[in-house]
């Protein structure tokens, strides 16, 4: 009976999903963010990690409208057909080439960075947490760099017993932090969204957060 509860609760976003025109059912969890912490707003300027298949894009670009824009990039490429306020690139987040630096440099500092990002998993509950760590990690450095003071942050992990090397960071450049597991999250995902508001500016290139190990 639990295996058909839970298909059903998945089967419900998945068919959802495709009833909107969204490649993924990720899109809910963003949506379910942003109404519980006011996360976007017409007009911003948008940096989404590991975007693909481009539903956190889409969603997002409905509520920033035609003045506002995205830079999505992901590791994987997609087919995904995005309004003109976004800008797709396919990238590695750690190894980040001229092309996107400059980009980001372009159209930055950022109103908000938001990053669903996830590793490949291996079924191995603790190097599937290190890893997507590793990624959180990662992406709170590229919001340190490329995020407006007072912006805000959002990033997936996997909760393991690691997180404070994440969490420790984050309370320093942000006024607030948060955490948050959305109602569209599979009951069993050990995924949690980790929230940081009011951006204290820009740290000193010496600031771990800025520079985190292996960079």
């Amino acid at each position: 009976m639990l295996v058909f509860i839970m298909k059903e609760y998945r089967d419900h976003y998945f068919l959802k999903a495709k009833r909107e025109n969204y490649p993924a059912r990720s899109v809910y969890k963003l949506k379910e963010l942003d109404a519980k912490f006011r996360l976007l707003r017409p007009g911003q300027k948008i940096l989404d990690l590991g975007a693909a298949p481009g539903s956190w894009s889409l969603g997002a670009a409905e509520k920033v409208g035609s003045k506002g824009l995205i830079l999505a990039c992901d590791i994987q490429s997609t087919e995904t057909t995005f309004p003109p306020q976004v800008t797709f690139m396919q990238e590695d987040v750690f190894d980040r080439s001229s092309a996107f630096e400059t980009k980001l440099q372009e159209l930055g500092p950022f109103d908000l960075v938001i990053s669903d990002m996830a590793p490949r998993t291996t079924g191995t509950r603790f190097t599937d947490q290190a890893r997507s760590l590793d990624l959180a990690v990662e992406a709170l450095a590229v919001a340190c760099l490329y995020l407006k003071p007072g912006g805000g942050f959002v990033v997936k992990i996997f909760m393991g017993p690691d997180v404070q090397e994440l969490l420790a960071p984050m309370r320093q450049a942000f006024a607030t932090v948060k955490s948050f597991k959305p109602k569209s999250s599979r009951a069993e995902s050990k995924e949690t969204f980790f929230v940081g508001l009011g951006f204290h500016g820009k740290p000193d290139q010496t600031d771990p957060v800025a520079t985190p190990p292996g960079r």
